[in-house]
C-alpha cells in the first residue's frame, strides 16, 4: 500500500496497521520511529537531516509511534502522554527556522488509536525549491535519501542538486512557451475560433520524470463534472487522445469549440476558454466576473490532480492571448500588448489558500490595465 495516495486527513489507524501487517519496509520514501524527537541538539539536528533528505529527493513520510526492527514496522505503539498539537507546532516551528529555503508543503497529522494514544505523521513532498540545507547552530549540510535512509550530500551531488532545480523550472517553463505556440498556431486538440483567449496551465513540479503516469480511465467515470471547461457553452463532450484525456464545450451554433480541457498523462491541465473574451459589438473588454469564474474552475482541476494521485508542489500558470486594446473597466488603459503571460505562482498543497495564490496573478492582469491590484 502507499500513503501517498490517501489525503493526509484521511490517514487512519488501519491505514498504519496495514503498513505493519505488509510488512512495508523503510525505504527511500518512508521511515519509522518509535518516539518524537527530543529538546537536545543531537535529537533535533536528526530531525531536521530527516526532513530534509525527503525534501531533497523523492519526498515521503516520517511516522512516528512506529517501532522498527532492521527497517521492518513490528509495532504500533503510539506516542504516549503528549500534546499532539503543541508536539505538532514544535517541529513546525523547528522546520520552519531551522531549513533554508523553506520547504513548501509539508504537513502533518496526529491519528488516533483504539488505545488513546496517537501517532504522528510527517508529509515531506518533493521540494521544488532544492537544495535544502539544515542550519542549526553550528551545524550546515546538506542531505539527501536512498533506499538505505538519509546520508550527506558530496560536492558533485551538492551540483546536481542545484542544476536539477534549474533544469525543472525551465522544463516547466519551456512547456507553457511551446503549448502556447500551439494554441496561437490553431494546432490544439479541438478546433476553436481566431479570438481572444484564456489559457491555464497547472503543471506538477514532478511531470517531467520519466517515470510519472497516471491513469486516465477512470476520470470519465468519476470526475466528469470537475472537468467541465470554464465555458459551459451550450454542449459538452469527452474522449480519450493521445495526450491522455480531453473535455470541450459547443458554442451556441455548435459549428465550434468554445473550450476545452486536457489532462496530460503526467497530470499536467491544460485548460483553455475562447468564448469568455470574445469581442460583443466590438467591445473589447474583460468582464467583471472572468476572475471569479478561473478560480472556481482551479479549484476543480486541482481536485483532479489530487485524486489522479498529483503530489504537490504545482505551478499555476496564467496566460491571455489576443488582449491588446483590451480594458478592464471605465478606469482602467487599454492593455498595451498582445499576449500577457503571467509569471507563475506555486500551489504548496491542495489545502491552501486559493484566492490568496491567485491574488498575485490577477494583481498583475489589473497591473496591465493600469490599475494598481485586483478588486
Amino acid at each position: 500500500m502507499s500513503l501517498s495516495n490517501k489525503p493526509l486527513d484521511s490517514i487512519e489507524e488501519s491505514d498504519l496497521q496495514a503498513l505493519k501487517d505488509n510488512k512495508v519496509s523503510e525505504k527511500k520514501t518512508i521511515e519509522y520511529k518509535e518516539s518524537l524527537p527530543l529538546s537536545d541538539y543531537e535529537s533535533k539536528k536528526k530531525f531536521l537531516a530527516d526532513v530534509s533528505s525527503f525534501a531533497n529527493a523523492a519526498g515521503g513520510h516520517l511516522i512516528y509511534g512506529i517501532r522498527e526492527e532492521s527497517g521492518e514496522p513490528v509495532e504500533l505503539c503510539g506516542l504516549q502522554n503528549i500534546d499532539a498539537d503543541a508536539e505538532i507546532l514544535r517541529l513546525e516551528n523547528l522546520i520552519r527556522d531551522s531549513i533554508e529555503p523553506r520547504i513548501p508543503g509539508v504537513s502533518m497529522r496526529a491519528v488516533p488509536l483504539q488505545t488513546a494514544e496517537v501517532a504522528i505523521i510527517i508529509r515531506i513532498p518533493r521540494s521544488w525549491a532544492l537544495p535544502h540545507v539544515v542550519k542549526f547552530q553550528k551545524h550546515w549540510r546538506f542531505y539527501s535519501r536512498n533506499s538505505a535512509g538519509k546520508y550527506p550530500l558530496d560536492v558533485s551531488e551538492l551540483r546536481a542538486a542545484f542544476a536539477l532545480s534549474e533544469t525543472t523550472a525551465e522544463r516547466i517553463r519551456n512547456f507553457r512557451a511551446e503549448r502556447l505556440s500551439m494554441i496561437v498556431a490553431g494546432e490544439t486538440p479541438v478546433a476553436l475560433d481566431e479570438v481572444p483567449k484564456i489559457v491555464l496551465h497547472i503543471i506538477p513540479f514532478g511531470a517531467f520524470d520519466p517515470a510519472v503516469k497516471f491513469d486516465m480511465a477512470f476520470l470519465a467515470r468519476d470526475l466528469l463534472n470537475s472537468l467541465i471547461p470554464t465555458s459551459v457553452g451550450r454542449g459538452f463532450d469527452f474522449r480519450h487522445n493521445f495526450d491522455g484525456f480531453l473535455t470541450h464545450t459547443w458554442r451556441v451554433q455548435q459549428t465550434s469549440k468554445s473550450s476545452y480541457v486536457q489532462v496530460f498523462r503526467n497530470g499536467i491541465i491544460e485548460a483553455v476558454d475562447a468564448d469568455i473574451l470574445r469581442p460583443y459589438q466590438d467591445v473589447r473588454n474583460i468582464p467583471n466576473d472572468t476572475f471569479g469564474i478561473l478560480l472556481h474552475a482551479l479549484r476543480r482541476y486541482l481536485s483532479v490532480q489530487e485524486q489522479l494521485g498529483v503530489e504537490p508542489p504545482l505551478f499555476v500558470m496564467l496566460s491571455l492571448l489576443g488582449v491588446s486594446g483590451y480594458t478592464m473597466d471605465v478606469r482602467s488603459h487599454p492593455i498595451d500588448r498582445d499576449a500577457l503571460l503571467i509569471p507563475e505562482n506555486v500551489v504548496e498543497s491542495f489545502e491552501c489558500d486559493l484566492a490568496e495564490v491567485m491574488r498575485p496573478i490577477f494583481d498583475a492582469v489589473w497591473n496591465a490595465a493600469g490599475l494598481p491590484a485586483s478588486s
